[in-house]
C-alpha cells in the first residue's frame, strides 16, 4: 500500500490555522438580506486586502448576500469567513450561471480548445447535438488563481517555457530522495514541481511503470505529447545535501533516466481559507451532460497549505472543482439540493490533497472522482446518498485513495451495482494506474432482506494493480475489479483501522 498520510494542509501534520486581522466585508459596502446585489462591492474589499501585508480574514455578514459575478482571490494568507454554514449564518445566493459572466481570462484557451476540436455532446436518442460548456469542469464563482499562470495544457500555441531548476536522475518510488545534476537554483523551504515525461512513444517505460504491463489499452494521450509532462508532483524541499534533494512528501514512481525528469519553478499561493458559509443556487432543469451553465460554487487553482471548510452547497452544476493544488484539506462539506450535478467535491490534476467529511446528498453524475493527474489524494470519512460511483477518471491518475467511505444503494442493476465505474475519454485511458485503493467501503442497501444471493459490486474494467480492502455492509457482497487487483477482507468492516489515512498519520507521526 502507498502511504496516503501526506494529504492534506501541511502534510496532516498540523492544524489549519484561525489567524488574522480581521475586516468586516460591511465596510465595503457588502449588505445581506437587502435584495441588491453586492457583488462590486465584495470584488472591491478582496481587491483592496490583496495590498495589506500579514494575514488577513474578510469576515461576512450573516443573512443572504446576492452575487452575480467571480470573486477572484489572488494573494496568500487570505480568509474568506463567512458566519457559518446553518441556520443564521451566511449565504452566498448567486441567481444567475457563470455563462452570463464575461468570458473569463483564464479559461480563454480552453474555450478555443472546445471550438477548434468541435466538443459536443452527442446523445441522438435525446436529440442533442451541443457544443461543450467551458464550465462543464473548469469555473467557478469564488476562484482562486495566481494571475497570468496557467493550469491546464489544451493548445500547443500557448505552451511557454518553463523555469527549469533542476534536471532529475534518479530517484524510487516511496522514497523521499532524488539525485540531480546541479542544485545551484535550489534551495530548502521551496515548493518546486516534479515533472517526469514519456519520450518514448507508446511503450515508453513510464507507461509501463504507470500499469505495472498490464493487459490494458493505453489512450493515445500518453504517448502523442512528448512534450508535456505525464507525471507531476508539487513538492517541498526538506534539504540539501550535495546532489541530493529530499522532499518532504515521498515519490509515487520511481524514476528513470528516460523520464527527462526535471524541476521546474511552480507559482502558487499558501495560506489561503474559505470557510463557513453556504452556496446556494436556483433549482434549474439539467440540459445534457457537459453542457452545464456553470452554476458552479468554488474553483480552487494554484494552492499549496490552504484549506476548504464548513460549507454547504445547494443545486450546484459543480460545487468545489481544483486544478493543480497540493496539501490542501477540504472539510465538512455538504452538497444538496434536487439540480443533477456534474461534481460535487471533485479532484483534477492534484497533488496529496485530503477532502473529509464529504457529505453528498444530491444526485450526481460523478459524486466523488479522482480525475487526470491526481495522484497520492484521499476521499476520507465520505457519505453518498444517492446514485453512488466512486470515479476513477482516468488520465494517468495513480495512487489515490477511498478511505472509510459510506454509500446508500437505492437501486440495483440484476443482481449487481457498478460502485467502481470509472469516467473519462478514451484517449486517456485506462481509468488509473497501479495502486489505486479503497479501504473499509460501507455498503448500505435498500430492503437487503428481500435479497437471496450475494450483491456484485463491479463496473471497472481497466484498472490495473489495484488495492480493494474491507468491502461491507448490510448484506453479503462480491467483488469485481478488473484487471489484477489485490482484493481481501470481503464483507468484513475494519473495525480495528477504520481509516488507512488515519493509521499511517498515526504511525508516521508517532515513529517520527
Amino acid at each position: 500500500l502507498p502511504d496516503y498520510s501526506y494529504a492534506g494542509y501541511k502534510n496532516g501534520e498540523e492544524l489549519i490555522p484561525n489567524q488574522g486581522v480581521v475586516y468586516l466585508a460591511t465596510d465595503y459596502g457588502v449588505v445581506a438580506n437587502d435584495g441588491i446585489d453586492d457583488s462590486k462591492a465584495l470584488i472591491n474589499a478582496v481587491d483592496e486586502l490583496r495590498a495589506v501585508d500579514g494575514s488577513v480574514i474578510l469576515e461576512l455578514p450573516a443573512g443572504k448576500i446576492i452575487l452575480s459575478d467571480i470573486i477572484y482571490i489572488e494573494r496568500s494568507d487570505f480568509i474568506l469567513r463567512g458566519a457559518g454554514s446553518g441556520e443564521n449564518g451566511t449565504i452566498l445566493y448567486f441567481p444567475r450561471p457563470l455563462m452570463y459572466v464575461h468570458d473569463p481570462e483564464p479559461l480563454k484557451e480552453l474555450r478555443e480548445y472546445l471550438m477548434e476540436f468541435d466538443k459536443r455532446q452527442r446523445e441522438e436518442k435525446n436529440n442533442i447535438d451541443l457544443a461543450f460548456s467551458q464550465y462543464a469542469w473548469s469555473g467557478g464563482f469564488i476562484w482562486t488563481q495566481v494571475p497570468g499562470e496557467r493550469v491546464k495544457s489544451y493548445l500547443e500555441k500557448y505552451e511557454r517555457p518553463v523555469n527549469v531548476l533542476a534536471k532529475v536522475t534518479s530517484g524510487k518510488r516511496g522514497d523521499f530522495t532524488v539525485t540531480v545534476k546541479n542544485n545551484n537554483s535550489l534551495k530548502v523551504g521551496d515548493v518546486i514541481e516534479l515533472q517526469l515525461f514519456n519520450k518514448d512513444g507508446e511503450k515508453g517505460k513510464i507507461v509501463e511503470e504507470l500499469y505495472k504491463n498490464a493487459d490494458v489499452k493505453v489512450g493515445t494521450h500518453h504517448f502523442n505529447f512528448p512534450d508535456l509532462p505525464i507525471v507531476r508532483q508539487q513538492l517541498e524541499i526538506k534539504l540539501i545535501d550535495g546532489n541530493q534533494v529530499t522532499f518532504k512528501s515521498p515519490l509515487t514512481i520511481s524514476i528513470d533516466t528516460s523520464y527527462e525528469a526535471q524541476i521546474v519553478e511552480w507559482k502558487h499561493l499558501e495560506n489561503v481559507g474559505i470557510e463557513h458559509f453556504s452556496i446556494e443556487f436556483p433549482m434549474t432543469p439539467r440540459i445534457a451532460h457537459h453542457i452545464e451553465q456553470g452554476f458552479n460554487g468554488i474553483n480552487l487553482t494554484r494552492l499549496y497549505n490552504s484549506w476548504v471548510k464548513d460549507i454547504v452547497i445547494v443545486n450546484a452544476d459543480s460545487g468545489i472543482l481544483t486544478e493543480e493544488i497540493a496539501n490542501v484539506t477540504i472539510q465538512n462539506i455538504t452538497t444538496r439540493g434536487e439540480h443533477y450535478a456534474h461534481y460535487t467535491v471533485a479532484m483534477a490534476g492534484v497533488h496529496n490533497v485530503l477532502a473529509e467529511n464529504i457529505i453528498v446528498e444530491n444526485s450526481a453524475e460523478h459524486p466523488l472522482s479522482f480525475n487526470t493527474f491526481s495522484t497520492k489524494n484521499v476521499y476520507k470519512n465520505c457519505t453518498i446518498y444517492k446514485k453512488p460511483v466512486l470515479d476513477q477518471h482516468s488520465g494517468a491518475n495513480h495512487q489515490n485513495l477511498f478511505d472509510n467511505i459510506t454509500v446508500h444503494i437505492n437501486e440495483l442493476k440484476g443482481d449487481s451495482y457498478p460502485l467502481f465505474a470509472g469516467g473519462g475519454a478514451g484517449y486517456w485511458k485506462p481509468s488509473h494506474g497501479a495502486y489505486s485503493t479503497f479501504w473499509n467501503i460501507n455498503i448500505v442497501l435498500e430492503s437487503p432482506h428481500l435479497l437471496k444471493d450475494p450483491v456484485l459490486l463491479n463496473g471497472m474494467l481497466d484498472g490495473p494493480h489495484a488495492r480493494v480492502i474491507g468491502i461491507h455492509g448490510n448484506t453479503s457482497f462480491l467483488v469485481k475489479y478488473e484487471p489484477l487487483a489485490y482484493i481481501k477482507m470481503t464483507n468484513q468492516s475494519l473495525h480495528d483501522v477504520p481509516s488507512l489515512y488515519d493509521y499511517q498519520l498515526n504511525s508516521r507521526l508517532n515513529y517520527d
